[in-house]
């Protein structure tokens, strides 16, 4: 009934029909690498620029309330991931998401871990494509830590350190390589601390894959 009355639109572009139109899921279907950021650990991938419409649809789903929009932005990242050379599955042929965890007071307002949901979304789109895939939440990011926005790379390094770790219930099979997920990646400082934590517990993050990259 609810949707009898508001009938979905698009986020990007305000179309009726659907939370994200053909048109600006598009948008999110060209990966390129990342030049900047912890290339030198792991490459980077991103599926847009932080941008526009692009720009739009992410701050709908991570600050505006639009769930809706995990479905077809996991999926994005779904199609994406088994073509990026550098990426890989485990031995059993299972891919193995970690996402990048938010401050604990932001999982509250967005009504929950983001890209927790998102890497959930990801891995059901993959199961479709027919490949394995498991999600691992394996980081967590203790209270204290600020809001990153307009930080610096070394500004962001110093709010994660000793903030930053482990969480044993999501560890995946040890020695497991795996994918690192996020939203947008900026200065590149967050994804060299999760591929420093992880690494010190013996996985390898093989790609860091975002839905966008500032710049």
């Amino acid at each position: 009934m609810l949707e009898l009355l508001l009938p979905a639109t698009c986020a990007g572009c305000g179309a009726p029909g659907a939370a994200c139109c053909p048109d600006c899921v598009a948008l999110f279907s060209r990966p390129e690498r990342v030049a900047r950021g912890p290339t030198r650990a792991a490459p980077v991938y991103a599926l847009a620029r932080y941008r526009d419409t692009a720009r739009r649809l992410v701050l709908s789903y991570k600050e505006r309330g639009r769930r809706d929009l995990a479905v077809p932005l996991g999926g994005a990242l779904a199609a994406a991931l088994p073509y990026l050379p550098e990426a890989q599955p485990d031995a059993d042929g299972t891919w193995w998401l970690v996402p990048v965890p938010s401050r604990p007071v932001a999982s509250r307002t967005r009504g929950g871990p983001h890209l927790r949901r998102l890497a959930r979304t990801c891995a059901a789109a993959m199961a479709v494509q027919g490949q394995a895939a498991a999600v691992a939440p394996a980081l967590l990011l203790a209270t204290g830590a600020k809001d990153a926005v307009g930080l610096s790379r070394d500004q962001r390094a110093a709010n994660l350190a000793g903030r930053l770790r482990l969480d044993p219930r999501g560890l995946p099979p040890p020695g497991t390589p795996v994918v690192l997920l996020d939203d947008v990646i900026t200065t590149g400082a967050t994804a060299a601390a999760c591929i420093a934590t992880l690494a010190g517990a013996g996985y390898r993050v093989e790609v860091v894959l975002t839905l966008t990259a500032a710049g």
